[in-house]
């Protein structure tokens, strides 16, 4: 099995993993996975179940698609985020339960948690509207990841990226874990947000998450 090959297998159980775990229904949303000087995506209209890692479809930079299938029809979202992000790996667009709920109050999630962090700013913003599969839609995401590797994309889901699949998928679903948290917290009343110089520190270790960090209090050999 050559490399594509083989991140066509991992895209495929990726996509599947959403499905099992709840944060896609059916034929809804996609994932793709950065591939030499294009991606590979998850074919249009087609549930994960269904497909086989050879439908997974090959894509360049310039929105030419090789493959017998089409592809998901919001392929210019993962395009445009991989022109624009050179570390992103991999993106995933979930029609999650909560981040829909969220999405369509238009809302961003706040510093109600510090956990926003991991997203790259003090909040997840919320896209402006366009319809599905347009290049409207892509601009609207784009300008609400700027900073962030995550985002609600109004009255649709949301969207991550990540440094490859697993830590884009493990975004997805720390995403819409918060978003689940954020609803009920406002079902109580509205929560006590984080400070500013709060959520500067919560960055700052963000910053080397999953790397040793001096002062840590941890004794290293």
């Amino acid at each position: 099995m050559n490399d594509d090959a083989r991140l066509a297998f991992r895209l495929l159980e990726v996509s599947r993993a959403l499905a099992a775990q709840g944060l896609n229904v059916g034929a809804s949303g996609n994932v793709s996975v950065r591939c030499g000087d294009g991606f590979l995506v998850t074919p249009s209209g087609l549930a994960p179940q269904a497909c086989e890692a050879a439908d997974m479809v090959t894509m360049t930079m310039t929105g030419d698609a090789r493959g017998a299938l089409a592809p998901s029809s919001e392929w210019r979202i993962h395009r445009d985020i991989y022109a624009s992000v050179p570390t992103a790996g991999a993106v995933i667009h979930a029609h999650s339960p909560f981040a829909i709920a969220l999405a369509c109050q238009r809302a961003e999630i706040p510093p109600f948690h510090y956990m926003i962090a991991r997203f790259g700013g003090d909040t997840v913003r919320c896209a402006a509207y366009a319809t599905f599969g347009t290049e409207a839609l892509s601009r609207h995401a784009l300008a609400a990841l700027a900073g962030r590797s995550a985002c609600l994309l109004a009255n649709h889901g949301m969207v991550v990226y990540g440094q490859d699949l697993d830590d884009a998928l493990a975004k997805a679903v720390e995403l819409e874990a918060l978003c689940e948290q954020y609803w009920r917290t406002c079902q109580i009343g509205p929560p006590v947000l984080l400070t500013a110089a709060e959520m500067d520190e919560a960055l700052a270790r963000f910053r080397d998450y999953g790397r040793p960090r001096r002062g840590d209090g941890v004794r290293r050999l």
